[in-house]
This record gives C-alpha cells, structure tokens and sequence, in this order.
C-alpha cells in the first residue's frame, strides 16, 4: 500500500482526538514502518534485504508507541492508537504489498517471516479500492468534524477545503434569498 493510504487509514482513527499535535503524531505512527524503506538510498540490493526487516515488527511498535506518547497531549491516547497504527500499516503491507515480500515481526530476535499466500499487488484493485475510501471518509470528516487529513499539511488549506465541502453538501455559506 502506498504511504498516503497508510496516513489516510491511521488519520481516520484520529477523529476523537482534539490537538492536532496528537492526530499528527498518530499519523506519523502509520508510516513510521516505512523508514527502514530508507535503505533504498544504498540501492535497490539493500532494499530488497532490509525494507520490511529492520522497522516492520514489535522493536519498531514499541519505539514508535513510546516516542508519540511522549511527545503528546492525550499520552495514552497517542500510544495506544500509536500501537493500532503502526500495526494497521504491517497488516495492510502483509496483503497488499505484492507477493512473496515477507515481514520480519520478531527482528532482531527472530528471523522468522510472516506472510500470506493471497497477497495482492501493490497496483491491485484491490488497494485502489482501499485508497479511493479512505480518501473519500476523509473528505467526509469535513462534514462531521470541520477538517480533513489535508490538515496534516496546513491549516489554511485544510480549511478551505472544509469551506468548499461543507458549502456544497450541506449548504453553509450560501447567502440567504
């Protein structure tokens, strides 16, 4: 799944939370796993042997849980949706990563691999799906909650957006006849 599904699933389960700190937090969460994809900086070879390895399992859960945590408003909020987030994203790489790209939950402890027989491409209908629902609920929080993931960029775009949905679906901001 490409990394703006994974921020668009782990916003989504932000919504109770006030500070937009938190919600960010919680986000930054869903795609920590992908840092060990960093390695791609020293090639494709070192890619290929460390994306999915290094960053995709229970250290990377728990150093990622523990620093949003700290770095939070609603602590035990973040670190607990810090948890369901990052894990959310190891579920959604195990079925739509492609086949055959295993994940190392028990590095450096276990070289023991986890994968699915049914995975889908990354270019499948499947996470296609996924991606055009998730981005639409989050053009919907505009209508319950006054925002969308766009504020995850700026505010005043956010914003915006959230004036022009709400004008066009629930009609605020028309002028009166």
């Amino acid at each position: 799944m490409n990394p703006i599904v994974h921020a668009e699933l782990s916003w989504l389960m932000t919504q109770r939370l006030e500070a937009r700190r938190d919600r960010i937090l919680v986000v930054c969460a869903g795609l920590a796993p992908d840092l060990d994809g960093l390695s791609i900086l020293g090639g494709g070879e070192l890619y290929a042997r460390y994306h999915h390895l290094i960053f995709h399992g229970y250290v990377g859960a728990l150093v990622t849980a523990l620093t949003c945590a700290a770095l939070a408003r609603s602590r035990l909020w973040v670190g607990g949706l810090s948890l369901v987030a990052f894990h959310l994203h190891l579920l959604c790489d195990l079925a739509g990563s492609g086949p055959g790209w295993p994940i190392w939950y028990f590095w450096p402890t276990s070289l023991h691999e986890w994968f699915w027989d049914g995975q889908w491409d990354l270019a499948s209908w499947q996470n296609s799906l996924i991606g055009m629902g998730a981005t639409l609920l989050c053009l919907a929080c505009a209508l319950r909650y006054r925002r969308t993931a766009l504020e995850l960029l700026s505010t005043r775009w956010d914003a915006e957006v959230v004036r022009a949905l709400r004008l066009r679906f629930l009609g605020e901001g028309k002028p009166s006849p």
